[in-house]
């Protein structure tokens, strides 16, 4: 579980490029993106394991600001070349789901809109939604084993970019959800005429996920 996402760019690089220079490019990220990865299935983990949403939370969030330094920076990092970028791009979307997940579901505990019944329920969407997320990067893993290695330039990068479509189709799938929720607080609130409330929790539509 610690080696993980670059560790298959690693191996397409040496098929389409120098192996120093694929090693440079590659030392640093490589050890950022196995932190974003093991950070996110510990979230999934320990959504499936916590039964209280408050307690759930509270060790999602924990997990979350354990991992959230190699998530800045791999954000950081510039000097990756073209392919390697989508690599890059593919395993902060996934680190960007956690952060909604946690940013998010953190303001909708405080949301007197929503039972603790439906605030587990959201819990698990979100949780089921990082997961699906994870999963797909582990497919990346399948390049570097004995067989993958005899892919060729082309195969490789299908691989990536099938599975950099796919992430970031459900990345857009967790902003619409969090978006769907947050309204379904906001129509509540506006029947008590308590809309201004929803809005200073989580800001307007104009804000980062919704």
């Amino acid at each position: 579980m610690k080696k993980l996402i670059f560790m298959a760019y690693a191996a397409s690089m040496l098929a389409a490029a120098p192996a120093t220079r694929a090693q440079m490019v590659v030392s640093d990220p490589a050890s950022l993106a196995s932190g974003i990865v093991n950070s996110a299935n510990e979230i999934v983990q320990t959504s499936s394991t916590v039964s209280n949403v408050i307690k759930n939370f509270n060790e999602v969030k924990k997990v979350y600001e354990q991992g959230k330094e190699y998530y800045d920076k791999l954000q950081a990092v510039s000097s990756l070349v073209k392919d390697a970028r989508k690599v890059q791009q593919t395993v902060l979307l996934v680190g960007d789901v956690s952060e909604m997940y946690v940013t998010n579901f953190g303001k909708m505990i405080n949301d007197p809109n929503f039972s603790p019944q439906e605030l587990a329920a959201i819990g698990n969407g979100y949780s089921a939604l990082l997961n699906e997320s994870t999963e797909l990067l582990k497919e990346l893993k399948q390049i570097i084993t004995a067989t993958s290695l005899s892919l060729n330039d082309k195969e490789r990068m299908d691989v990536i970019d099938r599975v950099y479509r796919e992430v970031k189709e459900y990345h857009s799938l967790v902003r619409y959800y969090t978006s769907k929720n947050i309204s379904v607080s906001y129509l509540r609130a506006k029947k008590k005429n308590d809309a201004r409330r929803v809005l200073d929790l989580y800001g307007t539509s104009n804000q980062k996920y919704w």
